[in-house]
């Protein structure tokens, strides 16, 4: 079986046709979603639209989570003081913007999505099966993805969340991490992906408009378009001054 798994599509409507066109020639038998589908770009309810029409399963990522439920603003700046400027913009100014447009349809679809998803010894996850908000990066020690990961009745692991793709094999466990489709934050501008078939990971990089993205961004009004356009084209993250 070749099982794809696309994640943290962030509203990049141009992303995600570039990706779904790769798709379509590589042919996997399923394609599975990592969660953060529409808050942080200009195209949050035609992603999902797109997303939904093809009936792809998956899993909730931690900005999907906060349009239903936002209440988790003070504990995550409690965890992560630095950066209190970032997570005010994402709860207060890109999140309601993106609630606005998704309408009430779509968000009881998200509220609906599980946080795993498991296939023949797979699991999918967005960040870690006990948090939506922390997960390794990819040069952690073997030691730390074990502890993370291991002991889950799995012996492939997928996570999203870090916009930074990679595959790491260990002792009785793969671990792998599928990049973002909108946001990749690894210096590489192309969308990423995950493909695996007879349970070997690969991370396949698809070019996109990035043009046609910053055009959608400022013909919507998207808060911060120019800063979006930067990171896009930038590929790392930097927060919005």
């Amino acid at each position: 079986m070749r099982l794809a798994i696309v994640s943290d599509v962030h509203g990049n409507l141009a992303a995600l046709d570039a990706v779904i066109s790769d798709l379509d020639a590589q042919a996997p038998d399923l394609v599975v979603h990592g969660g953060d589908l529409a808050v942080i770009g200009p195209k949050p309810a035609e992603v999902m639209d797109v997303i939904r029409e093809r009936g792809w399963p998956g899993v909730l990522g931690n900005t999907d989570e906060i349009v239903f439920d936002p209440s988790g603003q003070t504990e995550q700046e409690r965890c992560a003081p630095k950066l209190r400027d970032w997570l005010h913009v994402l709860f207060e100014v890109l999140m309601p913007w993106a609630r606005d447009r998704l309408g009430d349809d779509r968000v009881d679809w998200l509220r609906k999505l599980p946080k795993q998803w498991r296939q023949d010894r797979l699991l999918l996850v967005h960040a870690t099966p006990d948090d939506l908000w922390r997960a390794p990066m990819p040069d952690a020690s073997a030691q730390e993805l074990k502890q993370t990961y291991g002991g889950r009745d799995a012996d492939i692991i997928v996570y999203g969340h870090i916009h930074r793709p990679y595959v790491r094999l260990l002792r009785g466990l793969t671990v792998s991490n599928s990049g973002s489709v909108g946001l990749p934050y690894d210096g590489d501008l192309r969308a990423s992906y995950l493909l695996i078939e007879n349970r070997v990971a690969n991370i396949r990089r698809v070019e996109y408009d990035l043009e046609r993205a910053a055009h959608d961004a400022l013909e919507v009004g998207f808060p911060y378009a120019g800063w979006l356009a930067q990171v896009q084209q930038a590929g790392r993250f930097t927060p919005p001054e």
